[in-house]
């Protein structure tokens, strides 16, 4: 039985570079990025723009170069084909980061819409729509939640077919990404008297059809309320309110077969939740980086905080409870690699690391944060926004309690009820039969 934890010598070098590349190139971006300003406090302009946008460009030709761009691609769409563990480990590195996904053609929504148009699409909508994605010239969004539910069974939004046409009608929200998309893959109701994994069907939209109404952009914690409302800070990014309004689709729009909606969306699910949760120990290990700096460097009656024992107890939690995580992590893309399928004992596993990548990334922030006194709760480290990104590790993808009854349902699947009075561990019985067993053993032993 071979169990390996080392990496191959050759995806080692590509490791050790995208660490070089990320803490040289890629963070100092992001925290440019966060100001939006020179050092002179002034807000930079279009031409200033210009030249970030064009700095980003170089950086993903070097990315492209190192045949690392779209690395979460197989083969046969012009990426590594890298495998899930390759993957995760990529994604660890870049987990520490907000605009690391972008420099790596890798950043959501786009990677999961690319896989869903690969398996789904038409040799025509690959053409028109998976292709420019691929090159980075076309961004997207997928539109699933609705206002008043996230729950498949409660969605309103509909699509009628109306001869060569289907009419597209309803409201959808936090659709991230959807004011900047170029096209959107809609989730709508297609057969509502049909059993529940059978009424949707995914269509293809183009955001500037007619009826497609963005009614504001939904931000996160700590976005001034204005940003909902100004169409100029879009590029920021957001999570938008959508309106469909009588959208006329051409037949062609659908993506995968009628009412396939549900069951084709897992493809861009299953994997996009493993890739969350290792993006997530990129994350905890940063907060854990700067809590033991600041324990090593901050004082208080007379000695270290990190010579205080109930300091040192926070830090062995967080480190237990991150290196628990990261294996469970590698453990299920091992798994998907070695299978190549999402089979019912991935599905497990999978609901079993999103639920905890929520737990262990509030835990360890948390004790991050409590860690840094004021300094943690200021704006003034990434500590801020790693706590506010916390809850979504909850929500996002699937509620971390859907993803538990999942999980529960599926492992109970492995066992079978006992229909006598005590159950199968019941001592007493489990003597009785010992008993049996060497009464014979025994019996057997005298007659030699």
């Amino acid at each position: 039985m071979a169990i390996d934890f080392d990496v191959d010598p050759e995806f080692q070098v590509q490791i050790d570079w995208v660490k070089k590349f990320v803490s040289e190139e890629v963070e100092p971006l992001d925290h440019f990025m966060r100001v939006g300003e020179d050092k002179q406090g002034n807000p930079l302009d279009e031409d200033s723009m210009k030249a970030v946008r064009a700095y980003i460009k170089s950086l993903q030709t070097q990315v492209k170069a190192q045949g690392l761009w779209g690395f979460h691609l197989g083969e046969d769409l012009g990426g590594p084909g890298l495998g899930q563990v390759k993957l995760c480990l990529l994604n660890e590195i870049l987990g520490r980061t907000r605009m690391g996904p972008t420099v790596f053609g890798c950043q959501a929504p786009d990677t999961g819409n690319m896989e869903l148009i690969a398996h789904n699409g038409t040799e025509a909508q690959k053409k028109k729509y998976l292709e420019p994605l691929l090159a980075g010239e076309k961004r997207s969004a997928f539109s699933m939640t609705e206002p008043h539910a996230g729950e498949p069974g409660e969605f309103k939004c509909m699509a009628v077919r109306d001869g060569d046409e289907w009419v597209l009608t309803g409201e959808k929200w936090y659709t991230s990404n959807g004011a900047g998309a170029d096209f959107l893959i809609v989730m709508a109701i297609t057969a509502p008297d049909k059993p529940l994994l059978e009424r949707a069907s995914m269509f293809l939209v183009d955001r500037n059809m007619p009826g497609v109404e963005i009614v504001r952009d939904v931000h996160g914690f700590g976005t001034p309320i204005e940003m909902k409302y100004d169409d100029s800070k879009r590029r920021l990014g957001g999570h938008a309110y959508i309106k469909y309004d009588n959208v006329r689709l051409p037949i062609d729009a659908l993506l995968g077969e009628e009412g396939g909606g549900f069951v084709g969306s897992q493809t861009r699910l299953s994997g996009g939740r493993v890739h969350h949760a290792m993006r997530a120990v990129g994350v905890c290990q940063y907060a854990l980086d700067m809590a033991c700096e600041r324990a090593l460097s901050r004082r208080t009656k007379g000695e270290r905080l990190a010579d205080k024992q109930m300091v040192q107890a926070d830090l062995a939690e967080s480190f237990i409870q991150l290196k628990q995580f990261r294996l469970h992590v590698l453990y299920t893309a091992w798994l998907i690699d070695k299978t190549g399928k999402y089979t019912r004992e991935i599905r497990k596993e999978i609901a079993a690391i999103k639920i905890s990548a929520a737990k262990v990334n509030h835990d360890i922030v948390y004790r991050a944060i409590h860690l840094h006194g004021a300094l943690g709760m200021s704006n003034e480290t990434p500590l801020g926004d790693m706590w506010m990104s916390a809850p979504y590790m909850g929500i996002m993808d699937g509620s971390s309690e859907s993803h538990a009854a999942n999980l529960a349902k599926l492992m109970l699947r492995d066992y079978e009820a006992c229909d006598d009075l005590f159950p199968t561990y019941h001592i007493p019985k489990l003597v009785a039969k010992a008993q049996d067993k060497f009464e014979q053993v025994i019996a057997d032993y005298l007659e030699k």
